[in-house]
């Protein structure tokens, strides 16, 4: 018997139905992945399942006596009290006790009295008799897990810290049904692994939502995809659902072409005329009011995020150049001795626990904090551009538009005039919703609001800080596939491991204890790579990175002025070369080419090794040139 039955619900709030005669039940021990693009009603649903919200027609039955938890997207307004009692809360008599006990002890600490140490007696004496131990390591272990102080007054937590506790409350329950909104977010790579090995082991049935696609492919039993009001369900893994639900779309795009075709058909025949109307077969005409009304009712896939960056000068050669960094905050060294060097065009994922010190990393990096030891020293010619992980520099009062353009209607994107309205189409924003103030935005849209300021100006260094957090699966893949196109140099902090697989070519960890050491791909190769036995002392005062390249000794002096013209036409002399030699690559990766003249393709050849050492020199042409105008760089 099904733990949870949804029998045929529709629902509407305003607008178009969310839900449209949807039928879904939860088997006993699935593990159950929910996909959807942003606003399709996935949060909507887990509240309808776990009784939170009522439907307009259609049954919700679950089976009797089961308990259902929920982990919401939004943490709610009215939760107060320490980490420890909202984990407990929802135990009933158990979590009095256990809280009591825990408070007890607390006291304790700092004073012992004959009454407390009675009371402790008489709690512990209470605690052994209903078995509570058991549930007291378990809610302590989740604590430590979702890396937690268990008194810390939740009012007082961060957005991200309040969703672990939440997370941490959901988990220690253990219900029969466990329904999860998003549970890897805020959670750094160590939680989720913890996080994946604890409910691919657990014992009820887990109904979740998640942009983690790793997260997703090793837990998910089932995949049900909301689209469109309805919903679709697929007996099998992530990997394989990728599969079937791309022929699934190619048959719908071929049925829905065959059905246009009868339709257009069909409108030609009825205006033929007064000959052809005094003829007409009155069933065909019947048909064709069919056709008309499926033709309303059909729905369209929506559309797509359209992005990309806008072109800007070359930077230099090398971006960041940094020499023995160190920082420390509080007593708490976050940085011992690292020294690195960025070039353009690396992109490079940054790892580490929550607090570990990414960000600060990055705020260093950037020149935007002082080192306490060491030195960083930014290229020329940088453009850079940040996307936030807190998403301060959006203004939550003015509009979407106002975000981006400030009162401006006209926004220029790669030299060409575009009104501001069109340009926040393309990343999914009609106009109504573009005169919108932020702070009524989802977390979807913030994030799709910030892409659309990140790309709004021309860069060559990219820096995002968590940047998929509440995207869909969809917006992150064209990210991806943006990013991996993306000229410029890249440097991004994510816990999402596919995300990292996918678009980095390095990657700095955070291993703790103020060691930093950086290596080649991304997240499984770090994997493969990093040590499995404690590094030696010698090892942890010295960072692991090698140069790139072998640095030469020169004398800083003025530049003359042939040199500093140079210097000056070197950024567009490469680009050309550049250009010129990924044309010539295209060239070859074209099968026809090499049915030409055998000459011709013997100077092709040719051009493109000369294009190489051209390359070469030039480039270290440039690189000694800044070193003389720019000593330390």
């Amino acid at each position: 018997m099904a733990l949870i039955s949804l029998q045929e619900i529709s629902l509407k709030f305003s607008g178009p139905l969310i839900f449209d005669c949807l039928s879904l039940q939860l088997e006993p021990g699935e593990r159950v992945a929910m996909l959807g693009r942003n606003g399709a009603g996935k949060t909507t649903l887990m509240k309808v399942m776990a009784g939170q919200l009522s439907v307009d027609d259609g049954n919700v039955i679950c089976q009797k006596g089961i308990e259902i938890t929920h982990l919401p997207q939004e943490v709610p307004m009215n939760m107060e009290g320490s980490v420890y009692d909202i984990v407990l809360s929802g135990l009933g008599e158990r979590a009095g006790l256990l809280s009591k006990y825990h408070a007890l002890t607390h006291r304790l600490h700092s004073e012992q009295t004959p009454e407390l140490l009675k009371q402790l007696d008489t709690l512990q004496s209470e605690l052994d008799r209903t078995g509570c131990w058991d549930v007291n390591n378990q809610v302590e272990n989740v604590i430590a897990r979702m890396k937690l102080d268990a008194e810390s007054n939740f009012l007082n937590l961060s957005g991200g810290q309040k969703r672990r506790v939440l997370l941490a409350r959901a988990l220690v329950l253990k219900p029969e049904a466990l329904l999860l909104d998003e549970p890897t977010n805020h959670l750094d790579i160590d939680s989720i692994n913890w996080l994946e090995e604890y409910l691919s082991n657990y014992p009820g049935t887990v109904f979740f939502v998640t942009h983690d696609r790793m997260f997703m492919q090793h837990l998910a039993t089932r995949i049900v995809e909301l689209d469109r009001g309805k919903i679709y369900s697929w007996s099998c893994g992530y990997k394989t659902f990728l599969e079937r639900k791309q022929a699934a779309l190619d048959i719908e795009e071929a049925e829905w072409g065959h059905f246009d075709k009868k339709l257009d058909k069909e409108e030609i025949w009825i205006r033929q005329g007064i000959k052809a109307r005094r003829c007409r077969n009155e069933g065909r005409v019947r048909a064709l009011m069919q056709l008309r009304e499926k033709k309303k009712a059909q729905r369209k896939q929506e559309g797509q995020v359209r992005m990309q960056p806008q072109k800007s000068i070359l930077s230099g050669h090398r971006v960041i150049k940094v020499a023995h960094l160190g920082f420390s905050y509080s007593n708490n060294c976050l940085i011992r001795d690292f020294s690195t060097n960025v070039m353009r065009g690396d992109k490079i994922g940054l790892i580490g626990p929550n607090g570990s010190g990414k960000t600060t990393l990055l705020r260093l990096l950037l020149g935007k904090l002082a080192p306490g030891k060491g030195k960083v020293t930014l290229g020329t010619n940088l453009e850079i551009a940040y996307y936030d992980q807190l998403r301060e520099q959006l203004d939550e009062e003015k509009t979407v538009a106002e975000n981006v353009n400030g009162t401006g209607e006209t926004i220029i994107i790669n030299g060409k005039p575009k009104h501001i309205f069109g340009y926040l189409e393309d990343f999914l924003f009609p106009p109504e919703r573009s005169r919108t103030p932020v702070k009524v935005l989802s977390g979807g849209e913030r994030n799709r609001l910030l892409l659309a300021r990140l790309f709004s100006k021309p860069s060559n260094v990219l820096v995002m800080d968590e940047p998929t957090n509440d995207l869909d699966i969809e917006t992150m893949e064209l990210l991806e596939e943006l990013l991996l196109k993306y000229p410029g140099t890249l440097l991004l902090v994510s816990h999402d491991r596919t995300f990292l697989n996918n678009v980095v070519t390095s990657t700095i960890v955070l291993e703790g204890n103020g060691i930093i050491n950086e290596y080649p791909g991304g997240y499984d190769d770090w994997l493969s790579q990093r040590p499995s036995t404690p590094l030696p002392e010698s090892s942890k005062i010295k960072a692991a990175k090698v140069h790139r390249e072998r640095e030469k000794p020169v004398v800083a002096r003025k530049l003359t002025f042939k040199e500093q013209k140079e210097l000056d036409s070197l950024p567009l002399k490469i680009e050309k070369l550049e250009e010129e030699q990924k044309a010539l690559f295209n060239l070859f990766a074209d099968l026809a080419f090499y049915q030409r003249d055998p000459q011709e393709i013997s100077h092709a050849k040719a051009r493109s090794e000369g294009l190489s050492l051209e390359l070469e020199e030039a480039n270290n042409r440039w690189i000694y040139l800044e070193e003389v105008k720019f000593p330390g760089l």
